[in-house]
């Protein structure tokens, strides 16, 4: 059931060419890669969900274009070293027109019901913000990649990039009212006026290597160690607000990610090779890890990036495939993983800790959900990160039988998807009312298969029709609304398809 009074759109444009170009040099290939994409969004969205006429007017119609290309060289062969050596190059705008438009029921929603503002509909009736944004973003690197082919058993390979980020931004709301005259602070609270211009550029050096060794034909070794930089970047969604509802402009730009990745593994198979199994540790270390975060505030429209102190992920994987016999094949693949904020200090709180007044030298924060005081943030240091599953695991078997069918031979197969998925925080502060709950899900295929040829099939996903979540998220601009995206319920289907 849908319950909106704004008519939804999403209509898109995109498109793009690439050209891909090889040289032979008989000892190296020079490869040249080009590409140009476009992409135009036109929506309309209600993004207060119900029926009221709270937000009557939602939508970023934008613009985007990009260019990218990129020129390598690489050995042809195996020899004591071989190496790859690159430069890449990228060019990105997007424009986006921003309007948005509160309704007469947006003062009971949206303001202290008991305030003169929130008696009052025509507070905030016909509020506008028009937004204009502009993004400029630009990458370019350098790098390389070299194999040293120790012995025929054992291989060292290093890796280094330099990298270049340059990211550019305009951000102008200019926020009228319904009556054309100088905004209440009630207004500004729930619309302020911005205009800011983030400027964000940064280089870094990131690298990895591998040690890789071959114990006998059917098991090999390895261990890696990388550091790297997740690109740093600007908000341009508005700004959370200071208590003078001015925006905080120390939010503009978020600094870059620093990644350092330990990996140990094993790769084997067992008889004859029928038996394959692959198993993985790994430690992984972010200081200003990137969170997507939702302010509390009304004139944030949507959540935005914040850098959270450091946090950590380690975990087990192990992948499995098992053939007993040459029509029948099992797998199963698994991974436990722990990963937590080691330290974020001022995260936005959940909702629990929301809808008091702010806290004051006298006044404290009171227990979850007493909504007498308010923290302005939580401190949420050890727990899990967002979208993290302790445990996952997906499984499956297939079976066929040779079949002759219309005069093509072929097989006839019965195969079976499964997975599993424990717990999880969809919330970057963790909330009760955004843990999704683990789920099972089950899929099923019945066909027939032509070798180079056709594969017909019949499908059944999430056959035991399962409600289940993808997403809990928090909305900025309402304090009590928790927005969920379903996953899809039994479904099923027909595939045709032809190898030519």
């Amino acid at each position: 059931m849908t319950d909106v009074d704004t008519p939804l759109r999403a209509k898109q444009e995109l498109g793009g060419v690439s050209l891909l170009g090889n040289l032979d040099l008989g000892a190296a290939t020079i490869t040249s890669v080009s590409a140009w994409r476009f992409w135009h969004w036109d929506p309309s969205n209600d993004r207060d969900f119900i029926g009221l006429p709270i937000t009557t007017v939602s939508a970023n119609p934008s613009q985007q274009t990009q260019y990218s290309q990129e020129l390598r060289i690489a050995s042809n062969g195996k020899h004591t070293l071989d190496y790859v050596l690159g430069a890449f190059y990228f060019y990105q705008t997007i424009d986006t027109q921003g309007l948005q438009v509160q309704g007469p029921a947006a003062s009971a929603f949206l303001l202290n019901p008991t305030s003169t503002g929130g008696k009052n509909p025509a507070t905030l009736n016909g509020l506008t913000a028009r937004n204009t944004i502009g993004f400029k973003n630009t990458s370019a690197a350098l790098f390389g990649k070299l194999t040293w082919n120790v012995s025929d058993r054992f291989q060292i390979t290093p890796g280094l990039r330099l990298n270049y980020d340059k990211k550019k931004g305009d951000y102008v709301s200019v926020v009228t009212n319904g009556t054309g005259t100088a905004l209440t602070a009630d207004q500004r609270g729930v619309l302020a006026p911005q205009s800011y211009q983030p400027d964000f550029d940064n280089w870094n050096l990131s690298g990895d290597i591998t040690a890789a060794y071959t114990v006998t034909s059917d098991i090999h070794a390895y261990a890696t160690y990388a550091r790297s930089y997740k690109s740093g970047g600007i908000n341009l969604s508005g700004l959370p607000l200071d208590g003078s509802n001015n925006p905080i402009l120390s939010a503009a730009t978020v600094k870059p990610e620093k990644v350092n990745h330990y990996e140990l593994g094993l790769k084997t198979q067992f008889l004859d090779r029928r038996l394959t199994l692959n198993l993985a540790g790994f430690w992984t270390e972010i200081s200003d890890y990137q969170a997507t975060v939702t302010n509390g505030q009304l004139g944030v429209l949507r959540g935005y990036l914040a850098n959270a102190g450091k946090v950590r992920t380690r975990g087990l994987e192990f992948d499995s495939a098992f053939r007993p016999t040459d029509r029948f094949s099992v797998y199963a693949n698994g991974a436990y993983t722990d990963a937590k904020y080691v330290k974020f200090v001022d995260a936005p709180c959940p909702p629990e800790l929301s809808g008091g007044s702010a806290p004051t030298a006298t006044s404290l924060p009171g227990p979850a959900g007493t909504g007498t005081v308010s923290p302005a943030n939580c401190d949420i240091s050890g727990q899990r990160l967002p979208g993290v599953s302790k445990w996952a695991f997906s499984y499956g078997a297939e079976y066929d039988l040779p079949a002759t069918i219309g005069g093509i031979d072929g097989q006839v197969y019965l195969g079976y998807d499964g997975s599993y998925r424990s717990t999880f925080s969809s919330n970057p502060s963790r909330s009760l009312y955004t843990d999704i709950k683990g789920y099972a899900l089950s899929n099923f295929r019945l066909g027939f298969k032509a070798k180079d040829s056709w594969n017909v099939f019949g499908w059944l996903r999430n056959a035991f029709d399962h409600n289940y979540y993808e997403v809990l998220a928090l909305q900025s601009g309402s304090t009590g609304l928790v927005v969920g995206q379903p996953g899809d319920p039994r479904t099923y289907g027909l595939t045709v398809s032809r190898s030519f």
